[in-house]
């Protein structure tokens, strides 16, 4: 993975004109009025590994390491509530998932599992964190489940991912670009994070991958 994803960095980077990237062929609801941010919802500075693998420390540190090394990152677009997005958001255990199938060994914390994805330098990890992110459109989980095979183009530039719904279940599964890992499904008890404002999140149970590791 870490040879892949570097040798991407190098080839594309992240262009600045990312964020203009639009909605393809899915529904979205219209932007609702609030700005409060997802980087505040997600309390980033304030963010601690714990033994809750449910929520979104990972993530979280993630973000702060790129705009500690980057402020001007396009992941800043997360602490800008007046800008309209929807964020496909990874638990700490899709990271500790991640981190043990780069390793190979059962990685049993989130500190490590943030050092071992920290590991891959901060280009990648910005790379995967604009690959979660879906500009320009606030869409709830109820537009969601009628977006069966949608194509939403992401905020890493040229990258897209697809959405397939299960109605009957119900279930949303998101097909990445990493053929050789299970795709992430949305976790339907945790939609709609910061829902009143222009950015809302949706949990998801593994990490969105634009290419295989």
């Amino acid at each position: 993975m870490r040879k892949s994803f570097i040798s991407r960095a190098a080839a594309a980077g992240v262009a600045a004109g990312a964020l203009a990237l639009s909605l393809i062929a899915a529904p979205a609801s219209q932007a609702d009025e609030g700005t409060t941010s997802l980087a505040t919802v997600l309390q980033a500075g304030q963010a601690k590994f714990d033994r809750d693998f449910t929520d979104y420390d990972i993530l979280t540190k993630a973000v702060e390491a790129v705009l500690a090394a980057k402020p001007d990152s396009a992941v800043s677009v997360l602490t800008d509530g007046d800008t309209a997005l929807t964020a496909f958001i990874p638990n700490d255990r899709a990271f500790m998932n991640l981190a043990t199938a780069l390793t190979g060994k059962k990685v049993k914390t989130e500190r490590k599992a943030f050092n071992t994805v920290a590991s891959l330098g901060i280009p990648m990890v910005e790379q995967v964190l604009l690959y979660h992110v879906v500009p320009g459109a606030t869409i709830l989980s109820q537009d969601a489940l009628q977006a069966n095979g949608a194509r939403l183009n992401t905020a890493l530039e040229g990258e897209t991912f697809r959405v397939r719904v299960n109605a009957s279940k119900p279930s949303i599964t998101l097909i990445d670009g990493a053929k050789k890992l299970p795709n992430p499904r949305v976790i339907l008890s945790q939609v709609d994070i910061n829902e009143g404002n222009k950015q809302v999140a949706h949990g998801i149970n593994a990490v969105l991958l634009p290419m295989n590791p």
